[in-house]
């Protein structure tokens, strides 16, 4: 667990050190139309995790057959050599291109949030995907910060540099710290007639275990509150991501200066960030308190207020609170959604259930943005009414729709 947390916390840093500034690195690659800038960057940013979403079964089964170590490492050792490449492109279509490689080889961010439901017991499970969630946030959170200021010492190139070398970090942690053995040997000592162990659950890649054999698409989608929470996981996904195509743009557009604009935006990018893992951080408490209708329902309603407020200010002080709001409302409503939907996996079918929730979390990540990039094109204020749509939406719905543990709505 602390080292799949450990890694993410350096991936997560190393993206953010660079790919929240794409909008400033294509116009400096010769793109100049705002419009055409957005179209390049929201697509560039998707298809990455578009791409991830439709090879994660296959790299799954891998990963079933070889152990998750090796697909970690797999997936570091093409972020440190693509992020390297990022440095020496001279054109936007490069930058396409290497992304779109990168989509190929991706998805450790996604799969340790996957492992740390698995591995924990049902009572801890909302502690430790807040502990890893907390974690992709919190390198986001110093990572554009750090960005910003290379970018003005020593240039957009060489700060992907920098994020080549994050990745080899969070290599070398996994490499020499993750030992995919340890769960089930824990477990064993532990006690190893405890079913919730996962030295006791069923093994997928086992043919004779046909209780898991039996778990289809079908079956995890009929889970109580599974397909809303599904929803509601791209929902959060989508408005987290969409900011990265126009935030940079609408930052200038609001009258910062150009030579201020990757600083700002940086701090802005920070605070969502650092609020989103306090969001993560404190979920765990909230849930022992509410139920996860209530948690996910009043979270969502406060990213709402912040998207608005985010959009209808050019006051940087109303902004860094509109984040805030932002920030923190997404983070508890992902941790309460993610513990809301494995709360009612059995626990054989975990691998089966939290890949589906994966998958909608790669969509969100994917589908964002490029449609806020195009969105973008046509007005920045758009997405971030469309934000404020969305999150009132699943307000409602969440809470009207979902089923509590006590079977009431």
């Amino acid at each position: 667990m602390y080292a799949v947390t450990a890694a993410s916390f350096m991936g997560y840093t190393g993206f953010t050190l660079s790919m929240p500034f794409l909008p400033l690195y294509i116009r400096q690659l010769g793109v100049t139309d705002v419009g055409e800038i957005s179209i390049w960057t929201g697509v560039s940013l998707a298809i990455t995790p578009a791409l991830t979403a439709l090879l994660a079964p296959a790299w799954g089964r891998l990963g079933d057959r070889y152990g998750r170590k090796i697909m970690v490492e797999r997936s570091l050792v093409s972020f440190v050599l693509i992020m390297a490449a990022m440095a020496s492109v001279t054109r936007a279509w490069h930058v396409l291109a290497l992304r779109a490689v990168q989509g190929l080889f991706a998805g450790y961010g996604s799969l340790s949030v996957a492992m740390a439901a698995e591995s924990a017991p049902r009572d801890r499970m909302p502690s430790a995907i807040g502990l890893v969630q907390t974690a992709q946030r919190l390198g986001p959170g110093i990572g554009p910060v750090i960005g910003g200021v290379l970018a003005g010492l020593v240039g957009l190139r060489r700060a992907f540099l920098v994020t080549a070398l994050f990745y080899a970090v969070a290599l070398v942690v996994v490499f020499l710290t993750y030992d995919d053995r340890a769960t089930h040997a824990y477990a064993s000592a532990e006690n190893p007639q405890d079913p919730e162990h996962p030295e006791n659950r069923p093994n997928p890649a086992n043919p004779a275990n046909s209780a898991t054999q039996r778990v289809t698409f079908r079956n995890v989608l009929a889970f109580q509150n599974f397909l809303l929470m599904m929803v509601v996981i791209f929902a959060l996904q989508f408005v987290d991501r969409s900011y990265g195509p126009v935030l940079p743009l609408y930052v200038e557009q609001v009258g910062v200066p150009h030579d201020r604009v990757a600083i700002v935006a940086g701090v802005l990018f920070s605070i969502m960030a650092c609020t989103g893992a306090l969001g993560h951080h404190v979920c765990g408490r909230l849930l022992q308190r509410f139920s996860a209708r209530v948690v996910i329902a009043g979270a969502s309603a406060i990213a709402a207020a912040g998207c608005a407020l985010l959009g209808a200010t050019g006051n940087l002080g109303m902004m860094s609170a509109a984040s805030a709001l932002v920030g923190v409302g997404i983070g508890a409503a992902m941790t309460a959604a993610y513990s809301a939907a494995g709360s009612v996996i059995p626990v054989g079918a975990h691998g089966t259930g939290f890949g589906v929730l994966t998958s909608a979390s790669l969509v969100g990540m994917a589908s964002s943005p490029f449609i806020a990039g195009f969105l973008g094109g046509t007005s920045l204020r758009i997405v971030f009414v469309v934000n404020v749509a969305l999150m009132a939406i699943i307000a409602v719905a969440v809470r009207h729709k979902m089923i509590d543990a006590q079977g009431v709505r």
